[in-house]
């Protein structure tokens, strides 16, 4: 017997559970009413295919009525009729719908939105917070303005290239002109921070295709020649042949960026771990300093052998109970990231970098000394890029690079020549 709208409703009111089936009459076949209490109840239709008997909901019976559960389930039925799997038709469906809503948000997804997205997904595995500052400012300084809100999934290499060859105004220390002309270092971070957001959104489904921002056989045959004509005209590491005129100028100014910059170059190290140093990091008796692995871009303990000047220098600094670092910033705590930069700015040295004095220190060694090339390259906390080569190196050189470390430092400190005559290092940098 067929059900009708009045039978439906007794069942449903009366909540009894049960399968009810709308068979006879004007009833289609294989339809039924299930109850599963006063609260509950759906329709479904039984078929048979390859032999088996399969159940597909129709929905809820609040929601369609019997007349509407009688239309659906004849359209499925048609499907059979059309030897077409009423199930699989329906996955397909759900999926297709799927992949368009995804498609959807991939186009509303915006190249800001991705690069927050991968920044507080990454930031907690990176080795300090300023590292996670470092990407949110240049993004926002120079990416955002341009593609920040542009789609993730429309941007391009033209627009990566933008983004790179904006115009920048001239700043004290820096010359007017291109992004990665004038300041390539930073551009040069800028292209590989926005080459890991696109490789992310590509991952998540946000973007296809090749990576817009990758380096090799793309973005360098764009830029390599505008990249060697900035290292030409900028500078960015100071002649080792000016350092002892540079320190005696650099001691004149005093201060503890001053001399934080001066131990940077010293120990030829980066400015993360000079900013970051602590006492209980360095033996002044032993003259060392163990920089933890934690704040070495390597990621493995670094021993660093201090020279006489070095020592002298840490001796001098004034130190602050309850302060574990060895360079006291303005807040008493350790000094910012920009600090020793400024220092260069101040001093009109806004043309090079804290790094480049790493490259200061490499020529040096290449041009006035005997050292092997491995001893230098170990001050550096370099590894050997042969794998051959690196297997068989079991020893820092510690003992050579002291050595090499105190000739460096009495080059940087020696007499300023004026005229022809030898100035003392303490004179030229109190007159």
């Amino acid at each position: 017997m067929a059900l009708t709208v009045k039978k439906v409703a007794k069942l449903m009111r009366r909540g009894e559970p049960g399968r009810y089936l709308d068979g006879g009459g004007s009833g289609v076949r294989g339809l039924y009413l299930i109850v599963q209490g006063k609260a509950a109840a759906h329709w479904e239709l039984r078929f048979q295919l390859d032999g088996r008997a399969r159940w597909m909901g129709l929905g809820s019976a609040r929601t369609f009525d019997l007349a509407q559960a009688r239309d659906r389930a004849k359209r499925e039925r048609q499907k059979l009729a059309d030897k077409t799997d009423p199930l699989e038709a329906r996955r397909s469906e759900r999926a297709a719908q799927k992949a368009a809503a995804a498609l959807a948000v991939a186009k509303t997804m915006t190249f800001k939105q991705c690069a927050e997205k991968y920044i507080a997904d990454n930031s907690g595995g990176w080795r300090n917070v300023k590292h996670a500052a470092q990407w949110k400012s240049t993004l926002t300084s120079y990416a955002y303005p341009v593609i920040g809100d542009l789609a993730v999934a429309d941007i391009n290499t033209g627009l990566v290239l933008k983004v790179l060859e904006q115009p920048i105004k001239a700043k004290r220390g820096y010359a007017e002109g291109t992004l990665w002309a004038a300041r390539r270092e930073t551009a040069s971070r800028l292209r590989g921070r926005i080459e890991t957001i696109l490789g992310w959104a590509t991952v998540r489904g946000y973007r296809t295709g090749d990576n817009p921002a990758r380096w090799e056989k793309h973005i360098k045959e764009a830029v390599a020649g505008k990249s060697r004509a900035a290292l030409i005209e900028h500078h960015a590491a100071l002649p080792y042949a000016e350092l002892p005129t540079f320190i005696a100028a650099l001691r004149k100014r005093g201060g503890v960026a001053a001399q934080a910059l001066e131990f940077l170059i010293l120990t030829a190290a980066r400015t993360g771990e000079i900013i970051g140093a602590k006492w209980d990091e360095i033996d002044l008796d032993a003259a060392t300093w163990i920089v933890p692995g934690e704040r070495m871009k390597g990621g493995r303990e670094h021993k660093v052998p201090l020279s006489a000047a070095a020592v002298d220098l840490l001796r001098g600094l004034y130190s602050e109970t309850g302060n574990e670092f060895v360079f006291i910033g303005p807040r008493k705590a350790g000094l910012s990231n920009m600090a020793l930069t400024a220092v260069l700015r101040r001093m009109d040295y806004g043309n090079i970098t804290t790094h480049g004095f790493r490259s200061s220190f490499r020529d040096w060694a290449a041009e006035r000394t005997n050292y092997p090339r491995d001893v230098a390259e170990r001050a550096l906390a370099h590894g050997i890029k042969d794998k051959t080569e690196a297997a068989y190196e079991r020893t820092t050189l510690f003992d050579k690079r002291r050595k090499l470390m105190e000739a460096w430092a009495k080059f940087c400190v020696s007499p300023v020549q004026r005229g022809g005559k030898v100035v003392n290092l303490h004179e030229a940098a109190v007159s």
